[in-house]
């Protein structure tokens, strides 16, 4: 059978994404668990449980490499996701009768980026000091003062897992070093298009066959959660699952903006999340 040109050698469309579904049926999640009940980080992580169990039983068959449909199909997932969430939070906060000061609905006016990536480095380093014990220090730069429209809740998210990579890349990189871990550094630019997010690690880079798959939702640096075995029943918070950067990507792709990394191997890593701020781009739903 061929789907747009790429042979499967028997392998049906429905066979492959039913190795999704079923893997995520094993877990106790049935189609309607995945359609908008619960939170996001549980309904990702039940996503990425069925995804690993697709992993294991396509890597068994070689089949790795021929799986651009799967991460086709899985972007306009989420961001069909997303901007359903988006729209029934936006009509539920709009019927509030005390809605927090400067918030129409889930956007606020006067987002503080600098304020919101302290609290979200926060989170990420307690995280990381859950997981390994200790966490790198974060050095934030930028204008505390400056402010623009944005939701909130979606930036946090951004840079937590931003954060969370580069934690858990220097943590890992130095923890048998004699010297203190160096300290990731956030810069926070306000442009005229776009505000810019840079976050720059000494954790030892990606190599440079690796940057193509960083995208995809099959590919981690970090050690599987079911490299053991066995999948977890609790998700660890740290890394593992390789959803943070593809998430993340499509969170700022929403409302016009984009996230690019750049990685020198055997040094660190730089992302940039480039936020829109002109309110000039379409929903990009699929």
């Amino acid at each position: 059978m061929a789907w747009h040109g790429v042979g499967w050698d028997g392998m049906a469309w429905h066979a492959m994404y039913g190795t999704v579904w079923h893997g995520m049926a094993s877990h106790g999640m049935a189609w309607h668990g995945i359609a908008w009940h619960g939170s996001t980080c549980g309904m990702a992580w039940q996503m990425a449980m069925g995804i690993n169990e697709l992993k294991q039983d396509l890597g068994r068959k070689g089949r790795l490499d021929d799986l651009l449909e799967i991460h086709q199909f899985l972007d306009r997932f989420y961001m069909s996701r997303i901007g359903i969430r988006m729209l029934i939070g936006q009509h539920v906060a709009l019927h509030d009768p005390n809605p927090p000061p400067h918030f129409n609905g889930l956007i606020c006016t006067k987002v503080s980026p600098v304020d919101v990536a302290r609290n979200a480095v926060d989170d990420a380093r307690s995280a990381c000091m859950r997981t390994y014990g200790s966490a790198p220090g974060v050095e934030i730069y930028g204008d505390p003062d400056f402010t623009f429209a944005y939701v909130p809740t979606h930036l946090h998210q951004m840079v937590f897992e931003l954060c969370k990579n580069s934690l858990r890349a220097v943590q890992e990189r130095f923890a048998d070093a004699d010297t203190d871990s160096p300290p990731i550094r956030l810069v926070v630019a306000d442009g005229i298009e776009d505000v810019t997010i840079k976050i720059s690690d000494e954790g030892g880079g990606i190599p440079r066959s690796g940057l193509p798959r960083i995208w995809t939702y099959l590919y981690t640096t970090a050690r599987s959660p079911a490299a053991g075995g066995a999948l977890q029943d609790t998700p660890s918070i740290m890394a593992g699952y390789g959803y943070g950067l593809p998430i993340s990507r499509l969170y700022a792709r929403y409302f016009g903006g984009d996230l690019q990394v750049v990685s020198m191997e055997g040094y660190g890593t730089d992302v940039y999340l480039h936020l829109n701020r002109l309110a000039n781009v379409q929903e990009p739903l699929p």
